[in-house]
């Protein structure tokens, strides 16, 4: 299974690794929504279910916080925020001016290492609608290919901010998923995209991003 790509922790056997993947573990589920949107979080509970100790979980949920995946309030506790599907248009926004510009900038900017990843990432999301994966592994390989964009740009802020709105993109995308007929064939779209990032065509890269953004919000938009 495809897992979430983000920056490379600490090696492990530090308190800061730790908390890193417990952070990593319970975004994941926070995004798939394995953790229900308004779901109280009991950090014991949950540290338990994971198999770390409290310490590096209540550290990952105060960086989850920060992330808008979720919220805490004095004497009642932590919750995982609501999906609010009205905020797919101010997200939307700010993809749209955002993601354009990554594209843009990775397929300038990508190493030759990176471009051959880009070429064989292509090369599997092209091969999605005769590989029977399900839903769940669909969403994970998408997350991934949009990072693996991100990372390429080379710039490690925007990279930080994009994977924070796909992140809560994602999770509206969620929502709506077991009524999309073709998820796959929505994902391998990807295969144009990554090619021209692999190329160093960025306008292309650029357009065809605009043309992504685009189809998803009105994809979400129709089933809802």
């Amino acid at each position: 299974m495809t897992t979430v790509q983000a920056p490379a922790p600490p090696a492990l056997g530090t308190t800061t690794s730790l908390a890193y993947a417990a952070y990593e573990r319970i975004r994941d589920r926070l995004i798939m929504l394995d953790i229900r949107p308004g779901e109280p979080i009991n950090d014991g509970r949950l540290a338990e279910s994971l198999g770390f100790g409290r310490t590096p979980v209540r550290e990952a949920l105060k960086r989850l916080e920060t992330d808008h995946l979720v919220v805490s309030y004095a004497r009642r506790g932590t919750f995982a925020t609501a999906v609010d599907v009205t905020e797919l248009g101010a997200i939307s926004d700010l993809r749209q001016q955002l993601e354009p510009f990554a594209a843009h900038r990775a397929a300038t900017a990508a190493t030759e290492p990176m471009r051959a990843a880009l070429r064989a990432m292509s090369e599997k999301v092209r091969a999605l609608e005769a590989s029977g994966d399900d839903r769940s592994t669909l969403m994970r390989l998408d997350m991934s290919v949009h990072r693996m964009i991100y990372r390429a740009t080379g710039n490690k802020h925007l990279e930080d901010v994009l994977i924070r709105y796909d992140n809560l993109a994602t999770r509206i995308w969620c929502l709506v998923v077991d009524k999309l007929p073709d998820l796959a064939s929505h994902i391998s779209e990807h295969a144009q995209l990554l090619d021209a990032i692999a190329d160093g065509d960025s306008e292309r890269a650029e357009l065809l991003t605009r043309e992504h953004i685009d189809s998803f919000a009105t994809e979400v938009r129709r089933v809802l």
